[in-house]
């Protein structure tokens, strides 16, 4: 199975398309490793970015794959899951040339300087520098199998193709061999994840891959230099109890390399600003939110420590976040569309309705669709199947993560505006008054009910709103200083039967 991409790049015109002139080209051959290390090397000599959209590992995972990669090793990755090992092992393409000459038609994409295979010797011994080359794209030159429990020796190493023996030839004829992944991705990067469901004995065809380069396919010694860098994921011993790396092949490759989860509040915010795919606006202390969350979460005694709470949980967070937001401000503007209804209940932004211009919000510009810290409940139950509990807490899962997210909400509230004067926003509620919202409240009608707030102004700057917020950034900000100021014990809260939330004085 090979990384998927959306078109097959075409080689560039003025590369050599004959052995002669490679040779004339000055063009030698380098092994796989010899080119990774040789690109690495280059990239760090010229600072450029060697493993461009990992976040995080700057200063503990990446500095050990590069030393794999110098060393020449073949590595496995072990972490939990949604620790980004796919992501990082599909970045070693990177590091590939950009193009390679092949022998066109060989399954093996030998190179015409070293051939492998008989057939393909005997090609280039009778051609000479006539010889026609083909070049093949790094993107080309990466293979990827999960590892299931029907993955078969002939799907990795090879099988006898009865087809070909069907047409006539014998058992002993090694053209009558298909191959398999593994030597499909010579001189390319192998990756195989989640290596410890693969059938132990399935795991010991690999040895000779990892030690010998060669391969057995049944009957046939087959003596193929295999040249390639072969990588595995898997999650560490103690928790998966689906399989084990079985110590031989465990030993055979050269670097073991720890990945985790990010280190600080920042990567976790880097990593959502990076992979999350927003449907809305989310501001920043309601990205901040969700960051403490997903960090709570991971660090909860509540939750299997084994099992871990993947980056994706906080990525997904924010998405379901800010669909939360559109859906308001869909079901809002359709409202105020309604004959009689109030234009103010539709949270509409001025300008060209059929703006595009934010890439990240699309055709929903004209929509004032701005999370709140409020929408951030709802993940609560919708995210609750990607936790593992322990035993014992069985049956308290959203009560777990409802508590982890007042907590997560009140740290970032004194974060962001500890020091602030916020009695203003106190006075809104004397005398038995209440402020009212929710995920069906627009932001018209949230302003309406506080009116002109002393102190609002320095809330926006502090949350980086800016001078001219729009009508759905104010509110949310307005949301956030009221439910702060709840978990800080300076307001009371209710939550009605129709999902609204009254914010009042203390009882």
């Amino acid at each position: 199975m090979t990384a998927p991409t959306s078109t097959t790049p075409v080689p560039p015109a003025d590369l050599p398309g004959t052995l002669g002139a490679l040779r004339a080209a000055g063009h030698r051959y380098r092994s796989v490793k010899q080119e990774l290390r040789d690109n690495l090397l280059a990239r760090m000599r010229s600072g450029a970015p060697r493993f461009p959209g990992i976040v995080g590992y700057d200063d503990t995972v990446l500095p050990e794959v590069e030393r794999a990669l110098l060393a020449g090793h073949d590595m496995v990755l072990l972490g939990e899951r949604g620790q980004g090992k796919t992501r990082l092992i599909r970045s070693l393409v990177t590091l590939l040339d950009e193009w390679t000459p092949v022998i066109p038609g060989s399954v093996l994409n030998e190179h015409p300087l070293h051939p492998v295979t008989p057939a393909s010797r005997t090609l280039v011994a009778e051609s000479g520098d006539d010889l026609p080359i083909g070049w093949l794209h790094r993107s080309m030159r990466y293979g990827e199998k999960l590892a299931t429990p029907d993955t078969s020796v002939g799907d990795l190493i090879g099988d006898v193709d009865p087809i070909r023996l069907a047409q006539g030839r014998t058992l002993g004829d090694p053209e009558t061999i298909h191959f398999g992944l593994v030597p499909r991705t010579n001189r390319g990067i192998f990756a195989v994840n989640e290596l410890p469901d693969l059938a132990e004995r399935i795991q010991v065809a690999m040895l000779n891959v990892l030690e010998e380069r060669d391969i057995q396919v049944r009957g046939h010694q087959l003596r193929l230099p295999l040249d390639l860098l072969l990588v595995a994921s898997a999650n560490p011993e103690d928790y998966t109890n689906r399989g084990r790396i079985i110590t031989p092949l465990k030993d055979r490759f050269g670097a073991e390399v720890r990945t985790h989860y990010p280190t600080d509040l920042e990567r976790e915010l880097e990593l959502i600003r990076q992979e999350a795919d927003l449907v809305a606006e989310v501001p920043e202390h309601v990205l901040e939110v969700l960051a403490r969350f997903a960090r709570a979460v991971r660090e909860s005694p509540s939750v299997d420590p084994r099992s871990g709470v993947s980056a994706r949980f906080a990525v997904a967070a924010a998405e379901t976040v800010a669909a939360v937001a559109l859906r308001r401000a869909g079901l809002l503007a359709a409202a105020s569309a309604v004959p009689g209804a109030s234009a103010a209940r539709g949270e509409v932004l001025a300008g060209d309705p059929s703006s595009t211009a934010d890439v990240n919000r699309g055709p929903f510009l004209s929509l004032d669709a701005v999370a709140r810290v409020g929408d951030a409940v709802s993940v609560t139950s919708t995210l609750r199947g990607k936790v593992e509990f322990e035993s014992g807490e069985e049956g308290r899962e959203i009560e777990i993560l409802g508590h982890l997210l007042r907590t997560a909400t009140a740290d970032t509230f004194r974060a962001r505006l500890a020091g602030l004067d916020l009695s203003g926003f106190t006075t809104l509620v004397e005398e038995g008054e209440t402020v009212e919202t929710g995920e069906l409240v627009s932001a018209a009608d949230l302003l309406r009910q506080v009116g002109t707030v002393p102190g609002l102004a320095k809330v926006l700057d502090r949350l980086g709103v800016g001078d001219a917020p729009s009508p759905g950034q104010a509110a949310a900000a307005v949301e956030f200083v009221l439910e702060g100021l709840h978990l800080s014990r300076r307001l009371g809260k209710d939550v009605t039967d129709s999902g609204r939330t009254r914010y009042g004085g203390r009882d």
